[in-house]
């Protein structure tokens, strides 16, 4: 299909405006080609999916996690590895279009596919923070059978939980990635537990004292990204060619 056809309609799904304001989303190197006819589906843009790249020789790379996170030149000085990969791609000449925040926040993104794995019904946004999603469990669950749960729908090899609110889960909030901060609209709001990832030390001190429950799952949880996208872009286009790239594994837990 055009290629402006396909992005206006993914942007009428998930505009820019509903995403974070310093995220950089859109084509992040390259120019679009006329017609896309083949896009490869990633998490992340790294040298694994370079090679799977040029083995599929796809019209474009769709990744949820910006290829270029800051300004173009920032990002070339900032690690000499990133460089010579934009290098190899501006030679190359295959674009690259991230859709991040806004496929976080936007409907049947991120967000409520996660949600949608865990099972929840009677999902909705969190009223204090919109790119989050809060549901119910069909029944109640006590938190280690709830977070063991999780962490197989999620296929992660480990999760940190924080037991220290309700002794039933039956509400749940989830951001998928980055999201740990936000358990405290999660908590204002009702629900039982908080699911979120990269939560520092300080930020489970603060939980513990708040007497709240808290589940912290890897970054990788966000593979269901390419899952979801090419249920997406089928839907436009039923005629695409889509290729993923299911590679990330979170780190070997000791």
């Amino acid at each position: 299909m055009k290629s402006k056809s396909l992005i206006t309609k993914l942007a009428k799904r998930f505009p820019k405006r509903i995403g974070a304001r310093r995220d950089f989303l859109g084509i992040q190197i390259n120019k679009l080609p006329t017609d896309i006819n083949k896009i490869m589906l990633a998490l992340d843009f790294d040298y694994e999916v370079y090679e799977h790249m040029l083995k599929e020789k796809p019209d474009l790379v769709l990744t949820h996690h910006p290829f270029i996170y800051g300004t173009f030149m920032r990002v070339k000085n900032s690690s000499p590895e990133k460089s010579k990969l934009i290098d190899m791609m501006l030679e190359n000449g295959t674009p690259i279009y991230s859709m991040h925040t806004n496929f976080d926040a936007g409907k049947d993104g991120m967000n409520d596919a996660l949600a949608e794995r865990l099972g929840l019904v009677n999902v909705h946004p969190l009223i204090g923070e919109p790119m989050g999603r809060g549901g119910e469990l069909k029944e109640e669950m006590d938190p280690v059978s709830f977070a063991k749960m999780a962490k197989e729908k999620f296929e992660v090899n480990n999760g940190w939980l924080i037991n220290a609110g309700s002794k039933t889960i039956k509400s749940v909030a989830i951001i998928g990635g980055a999201g740990w901060y936000d358990y405290k609209v999660a908590k204002a709001e009702g629900y039982d537990i908080f699911i979120s990832g990269d939560i520092p030390h300080h930020g489970r001190r603060d939980i513990i004292m708040e007497n709240y429950n808290y589940l912290d799952f890897p970054h990788e949880i966000e593979k269901i990204f390419v899952h979801q996208m090419k249920k997406i872009l089928l839907e436009i286009d039923p005629t695409l060619e889509i290729v993923i790239v299911d590679h990330e594994k979170e780190p070997t837990l000791i």
